[in-house]
């Protein structure tokens, strides 16, 4: 059964909703989501292992929702100042930190924070994703000072530095990063980072050479690429400005805005069994 989609929208001095908005598979909006939960500049999100929770990096901690919006856990993460979000291998739920250049790490109920990679493991953290093998893929982009490397690093199943610039791209600069159903990396682009005329793209690297495989081209219309998640048919959906655009991947073709809203400023893109709240 198609699954409703939530995107978080950012807030403060980035000008979007600063919400979580909930989206029906047709795109039709429903509402914020989670409204009574006091989340406030929401970034990363991700689905629990069990399916039964949504995890949302707050502006200054971790919150757990239901599939009715309340709130059912959280930990605060003082100045971490987390981004984006992901679960590892061994269950637990992994976010960018971004004041600490790194990976932090919590139990899956969030009761306390667990493990990280060491700081300043890349130079500006952006999105990350485990490979089935356990391997680390940690994208390492420009912060908004101008400061960065546009690249990917590569990190082995124990955690352990490989490489710390596996991609090589001239016109990477990373906002998101996954794992394609197969095996190969996909990340969302902004380039140059920042400028008015960037050029937003969805890029494909090759998971054992980081070798650039495609580039895929979401029109003229996409702005600010961020978030990006796979849906179970396949399709590649990735948040932006003020658009939702999918994509048929196996094609490597666009199939246009799922959805268009003005200020939407999306960060992340999480499908899930919510109910009204």
């Amino acid at each position: 059964m198609p699954l409703d989609f939530v995107v978080s929208s950012a807030g403060g001095a980035n000008g979007g909703l600063n919400a979580l908005l909930r989206f029906s598979p047709d795109g039709r909006a429903q509402g914020d989501f989670g409204a009574k939960a006091g989340i406030t500049d929401p970034r990363g999100l991700h689905v629990s292992g069990d399916r039964r929770h949504l995890y949302v990096n707050s502006s200054d901690r971790v919150v757990m929702l239901g599939a009715d919006g309340i709130a059912v856990a959280s930990i605060a993460t003082h100045e971490l100042d987390l981004g984006g979000a992901n679960l590892g291998p061994d269950g637990q739920y992994y976010a960018t930190s971004r004041s600490t250049r790194t990976l932090v790490a919590f139990t899956a109920e969030l009761t306390r924070q667990v493990s990280s990679l060491p700081p300043s493991s890349v130079s500006f953290p952006r999105g990350f994703a485990f490979a089935a093998d356990g391997r680390l893929f940690f994208s390492s982009g420009v912060a908004p000072s101008g400061q960065g490397d546009n690249t990917i690093a590569l990190f082995s199943a124990s955690m352990e530095l490989t490489q710390r610039r596996f991609v090589e791209d001239s016109e990477l600069s990373p906002l998101d990063l996954t794992i394609a159903p197969n095996g190969n990396i996909v990340v969302s682009s902004e380039f140059p980072f920042g400028a008015p005329d960037a050029r937003a793209t969805i890029r494909e690297y090759e998971s054992t050479t980081g070798q650039l495989l495609r580039v895929l081209d979401a029109g003229p219309t996409f702005h600010r690429p961020r978030g990006l998640r796979f849906a179970a048919d396949g399709r590649l959906f990735c948040v932006g400005e003020d658009e939702v655009v999918a994509f048929d991947f196996e094609r490597g073709t666009s199939l246009g805005p799922v959805v268009r809203l003005p200020r939407l400023n999306g960060q992340a893109i999480e499908f899930f069994p919510t109910v009204p709240n």
